[in-house]
């Protein structure tokens, strides 16, 4: 094992645990004086040799995956190379004003002196701002600053697309006019950072593209760049400093389930990392290796948490361009092409929702977990059974008990429910699913697929349980949910060989299959409700639940 110095020791329920030199950072921007960090110049190669021809870019990435970060340390790269005063700041400041032009300008101003203050020597920093017409204070400052800077300007202005309006349109305006006289008299490079690529910046000037019109840098960026997710190599040199620092080492499967779980999501690869290690939270006893087994443990604890980053992730379930594209992934339908398509599915990327390569499926298991948890728990607050009840003397979960007290509850509530769900054609499905969260009850766990194509959601509880010899055991039970939808015919016979396939896949004997019967002239629910059982194609036995 790599030696290491062991930082303070504290005891926590009776076990010494180290407190390490550094930490895994989930707010705000990483400081790598304290924070274990994937070195930024790793995140964005290409920017370096773009500033070198003098040229304007755009970099883009959902919240929460690095950006500020990773730019604030470019600039600082830059600055000490001794070639550049680069400068990483906020334009966030800005959107307060939103269509006061002056009040805008003079907040970006005032955030570029502030900034300097601290990143830059005295001899780099922005003279005294001059003097200048209402709808010049960006151009005449960043002019006068250029005109005197011993080195060529490059500045990293962050969050751009929290400004709008007028004042959005006034900031790109300028920036595109001093474009043609730097780099004497204006910054040599400037790179717009956001949310959003330039693009989408029309939805911030008022949803109106024209309003942009060309005076804008469409025409002057060199490239749009995307800083990308952690690859798996990332997440382990990122680890590995974990390692470094306390000898504490992850396995290679445990490597594998944090990238499967994330997909390389910066801020839930530290927060998972953090969950397992933070002596406030898992913390993994530095004795040990950090298995799949705490992996598993750490995500059931974070979709629970639903820290910031998530909650403001799937507050955007309710927009309509984001429910345009999820709600089709979850029902396993396709999307209606149309004029919007394009742009609601790069917006949707943009946030980080939706993975960027093909087919369109949402971005990690985690966020696919959390989506549905969300868009569920409005049955989980109308179920009053205790969840004590489904568990057998033995600790088993007692799975016909459950699918009956189900059947009752959907009888009684299903039409009420779906009648008032945001997400209608999915609603039946989500319905189930808030009642299983209920009765699992966070004892057991739920793993689910769904996406684009597939005509179904797929289930399988796993259920842990300990024998009266002590023996650790895992209870698992497939579930296939299906609708039936007017204009189709019965989808039993596709059902059947669909959870066949599924029985294969998880090494299951027997299933259950649940449609719902969703079409218009469906006959009461009272009447279509049935539970019989139904054969595969290969021969194993499936419940067949009616709905």
């Amino acid at each position: 094992m790599t030696a290491f110095t062991a930082g303070p020791q504290h005891v926590v329920d009776g076990v010494d645990y180290v407190e390490d030199v550094s930490f895994f950072n989930t707010a705000g921007p990483c400081d790598p004086a304290k924070h274990y960090m994937v070195p930024a110049a790793e995140r964005l190669s290409d920017v370096s040799a773009l500033i070198e021809r003098e040229l304007y870019l755009v970099v883009h990435a959902p919240r929460q995956t690095g950006k500020t970060t990773t730019i604030r340390a470019l600039a600082k790269e830059l600055t000490a190379s001794g070639k550049y005063a680069a400068l990483a700041f906020s334009c966030q400041a800005a959107g307060a004003a939103q269509d006061d032009y002056v009040a805008a300008q003079d907040a970006i101003l005032g955030a570029i002196r502030q900034r300097a203050l601290i990143d830059l020597p005295e001899e780099l920093r922005p003279p005294e701002w001059p003097e200048s017409a209402a709808l010049m204070k960006i151009n005449a400052g960043l002019s006068a600053w250029a005109e005197v800077c011993p080195r060529p300007i490059v500045l990293f202005m962050d969050e751009i697309d929290s400004v709008i309006g007028t004042s959005l349109i006034s900031v790109l305006r300028q920036i595109r006019d001093g474009y043609e006289i730097r780099p004497e008299a204006f910054p040599s490079s400037i790179v717009l950072c956001g949310l959003r690529d330039v693009r989408d910046y029309k939805a911030a000037s008022g949803g109106d593209p024209t309003r942009l019109s060309s005076a804008s840098p469409f025409n002057i960026k060199a490239e749009s760049l995307r800083l990308g997710n952690f690859t798996r190599d990332d997440i382990a040199e990122l680890y590995g400093q974990h390692t470094l620092d306390t000898g504490q080492e992850f396995t290679p499967q445990a490597l594998d389930a944090v990238y499967e779980a994330t997909g390389g999501q910066p801020w839930l690869v530290n927060a998972l990392a953090d969950e397992m290690t933070a002596s406030f939270k898992m913390a993994v006893p530095l004795s040990e290796p950090v298995t799949a087994e705490h992996v598993a443990v750490a995500r059931e604890r974070l979709i629970r948490a639903r820290a910031t980053h998530l909650d403001s992730l799937v507050d955007k379930l309710r927009e309509p361009r984001v429910k345009r594209i999820i709600q089709p992934l979850i029902a396993g339908g396709f999307t209606a092409a149309g004029g919007e398509y394009n742009d609601d599915l790069s917006y949707v990327t943009d946030l980080g929702l939706v993975a960027r390569d093909k087919p369109v499926r949402v971005a990690n298991s985690i966020y696919r977990e959390v989506i549905v948890r969300v868009l569920a728990a409005w049955t989980e607050d109308n179920i009053e059974t205790d969840p004590r009840t489904f568990v057998r003397d033995d600790g088993t979960l007692d799975i016909d008990l459950l699918l009956s007290e189900f059947t009752e509850f959907w009888r009684e509530n299903g039409e009420v429910l779906t009648e008032g769900a945001s997400y209608k054609e999915v609603a039946a499905q989500l319905v189930l699913m808030g009642y299983l969260h209920r009765a699992i009850n966070g004892h057991g766990f739920i793993d689910r697929e769904y996406g684009v194509g597939r005509r179904r959601i797929d289930l399988l509880i796993r259920w842990p349980w300990i024998s009266s010899d002590g023996t650790r055991h895992v209870q698992k039970q497939v579930l296939e949910l299906k609708v039936w939808r007017s204009r189709s015919g019965d989808p039993l016979e596709q059902g059947l060989a669909q959870i066949d396939g599924y029985l294969d896949r998880t090494a299951q004997d027997s299933g259950v299959l649940v449609i719902f019967d969703q079409r218009k002239n469906a006959p009461d629910i009272h009447e279509r409700i049935s539970r019989t059982t139904e054969t595969t194609p290969t021969g194993k036995q499936v419940t067949l639940l009616r709905l």
